[in-house]
């Protein structure tokens, strides 16, 4: 300590117990001048520090803090292990892992992906837990200090700070180069962890016209939600069926329910398709999209009578006779329709996708 540093100070006996350390003792000039140790040393006999237990930890070099070091070193090693597995499976999924694909009845790959997903996180996180918990109990001093609460100044944030990084030497990293190694290959590790919910921007699986597109392309069979197919001959004149098309989780889809109506024989004589759409059904079979335009709720009830189909959540009606336009309440688009046709074996399949968005009208649409 300098002759300045000693000349502003005060002894205990004669000012009673040091607190708070004052600027007006030291300048910021002077403090600058010292080093972390001074520093550290000061701001404990101005705060008042008082150590009252010190238990050491093992000394440098011994068999016992060799030992926790390899425990520390492991534990965060394994930790490292399990968040590379994460990365692993997260981003070789499609490349040199099987691609997953969410289904309800899947017991492969698909089932698998998620749980392995939350043990790798889940790993590496006990692990890193555990490895820093042995560090803390096997290779640091454990100490008991009291010390008067105090206002803060200058000199309270500068010997603070000096202590700070002081315990931050004697934690000992640079000279436990194990535990420096394992605790980087973990924390590179889990930064791959952190940063894969990026990975969904470069493996996004709804790339192309995900709101345009449904689960019916041409071929995909009609079936119900048991997965039976459906012939002509099923349905009695008047009656509604919905239907999900025969692709692994199909019935799954939000946006591929659909119903098939067969019509009566008075219906017929009055059907007005859409423009365009006049060869979309198949005999007095039409099929409408089950997603209502105006906020996406399921519309099924048909009244065969009036031939219009209620949707229940806002009250929007559609008129089945003219294509499923709306007559009535918050809609205002048709439901698309899906067109359809039979396959060699007598079954309903559709002959392509619905050639517009279904549900709810999106930013990007025009109104209809």
């Amino acid at each position: 300590m300098s002759k300045d540093d000693r000349a502003g100070s005060r002894p205990e006996d004669e000012a009673g117990p040091l607190h708070g350390g004052p600027d007006e003792d030291y300048t910021p000039e002077q403090l600058a001048g010292m080093d972390r140790e001074e520093l550290n040393r000061l701001g404990a006999r101005y705060d008042g520090v008082e150590v009252l237990h010190v238990d050491p930890p093992p000394a440098p070099g011994s068999a016992l803090e060799k030992q926790a070091e390899r425990q520390v070193s492991m534990a965060f090693g394994i930790a490292g292990l399990f968040a590379l597995a994460f990365a692993v499976v997260y981003f070789g999924s499609g490349w040199f892992l099987p691609d997953w694909q969410w289904a309800s009845d899947d017991n492969g790959w698909s089932a698998l992906y998620t749980p392995l997903l939350g043990v790798g996180m889940g790993g590496a996180l006990i692990f890193l837990g555990v490895g820093m918990v042995l560090f803390v109990k096997k290779l640091l001093p454990h100490e008991t200090a009291v010390q008067d609460k105090h206002d803060g100044s200058h000199f309270d944030r500068t010997t603070t700070a000096a202590t700070l990084m002081g315990g931050v030497d004697r934690v000992g990293f640079p000279r436990r180069k194990m535990i420096g190694r394992s605790l980087g290959f973990a924390g590179g590790a889990l930064g791959l962890v952190l940063i894969a919910p990026l990975g969904g921007l470069i493996k996004n699986p709804n790339k192309g016209n995900p709101l345009g597109t449904t689960e019916w392309a041409e071929g995909v069979r009609l079936v119900r939600q048991d997965g039976s197919p459906v012939r002509p001959g099923d349905q009695e004149p008047g009656s509604l069926e919905t239907v999900f098309p025969a692709v692994p989780g199909g019935n799954l889809a939000a946006d591929a329910a659909t119903m098939l109506i067969r019509l009566r024989p008075e219906q017929m004589s009055l059907l007005q398709p859409r423009e365009g759409q006049a060869d979309f059904g198949y005999g007095d079979y039409v099929a409408y999209s089950k997603i209502c335009t105006h906020a996406g709720c399921p519309v099924s009830l048909y009244e065969q009578e009036t031939s219009r189909i209620l949707c229940p959540c806002h009250q929007s009606q559609f008129d089945v006779i003219q294509g499923a336009k709306p007559v009535f309440g918050p809609a205002t688009r048709p439901l698309p329709e899906l067109p359809i046709t039979l396959d060699d074996e007598g079954y309903f399949v559709a002959r392509s996708d619905y050639i517009e968005a279904v549900g709810p009208t999106y930013w990007n649409r025009e109104r209809i």
